[in-house]
């Protein structure tokens, strides 16, 4: 057991002590601020895939167990328009899967294009969104067709799908990314011509049915059929009631001829 001879002995020790636990305790934070430097670097890294890109940021990065990608949809008439939207890094992920970007390992990676020209103008991306987000009208599927790519991140993937008929009902089926992790989901949020106003689109649920009122602002066709019908036969009435008017009138006045020149 250690003794201490003066009070001062024991002050000096217990001062020695302290500065050691200050310089563990500042090791540790220096070691957690490090490893979340790099973890933060590793992120950039991904969104600087869509700036001056020099290779692809591992996929890993990619958070399948993180805030869903997002998908908004609208309807006018026949036509379908669906925005679908992901973070930087699921799009690094995806180009990766697709082969839009050149594999550092394998060859020379061209600085002339950023991630998003090489997304845009990969025909196996296209085909793959096509694939995973569609429309079917009454079981049959719509055309459609991959309108834009630019600004990704702001505005997502555009896709438009051109139905047989305006839209009442049509079943919409989202499965991107799923097939790289079961955990990837997708939220489809409608304007007001569609609802559930909400859906969230899984690797088990791909497939949902919407429903769609009238577009444009524009009275619904049934309402317009229906007060054309009425207005047609308030005419109809009025007709009838004024050619009784006009035979009445014609019946009364011969008679009332005769009687004047009789009187006279």
């Amino acid at each position: 057991m250690t003794t201490f001879q003066t009070p001062a002995r024991f002050r000096a020790v217990c001062s020695r002590a302290a500065r050691f636990r200050t310089v563990r305790f500042r090791a540790t934070r220096l070691r957690a601020a490090r490893f979340r430097a790099v973890r933060a670097l590793l992120a950039g890294a991904a969104l600087a895939c869509f700036g001056t890109l020099a290779s692809p940021a591992p996929a890993a990065v990619a958070h399948p167990f993180g805030p869903p990608s997002t998908a908004r949809i609208s309807a006018d008439g026949s036509r379908v328009s669906i925005a679908w939207r992901a973070n930087a890094d699921d799009w690094v992920a995806l180009g990766q899967s697709l082969g839009a970007f050149e594999d550092p390992e394998s060859g020379t990676v061209s600085t002339e294009l950023t991630g998003e020209q090489k997304l845009q103008r990969s025909p196996a991306v296209h085909t793959y969104l096509l694939r995973h987000i569609t429309v079917a009208q009454d079981g049959s599927a719509c055309k459609g067709e991959v309108a834009a790519l630019e600004r990704l991140l702001d505005e997502g993937a555009r896709l438009t799908f051109d139905c047989p008929a305006p839209l009442v009902e049509a079943d919409v089926t989202v499965s991107v990314l799923t097939d790289l992790n079961e955990a990837y989901r997708t939220m489809l949020m409608a304007d007001g011509t569609a609802t559930p106003r909400q859906t969230l689109f899984t690797a088990v649920d791909r497939t949902h049915h919407l429903r769609f009122t009238a577009s444009g602002g524009g009275v619904p066709g049934s309402v317009a059929v229906v007060a054309g019908g009425t207005a047609v036969a308030v005419l109809a009435v009025v007709a009838g009631l004024f050619v009784r008017r006009s035979r009445r009138r014609t019946a009364i006045a011969p008679a009332t001829g005769t009687g004047a020149g009789g009187l006279s």
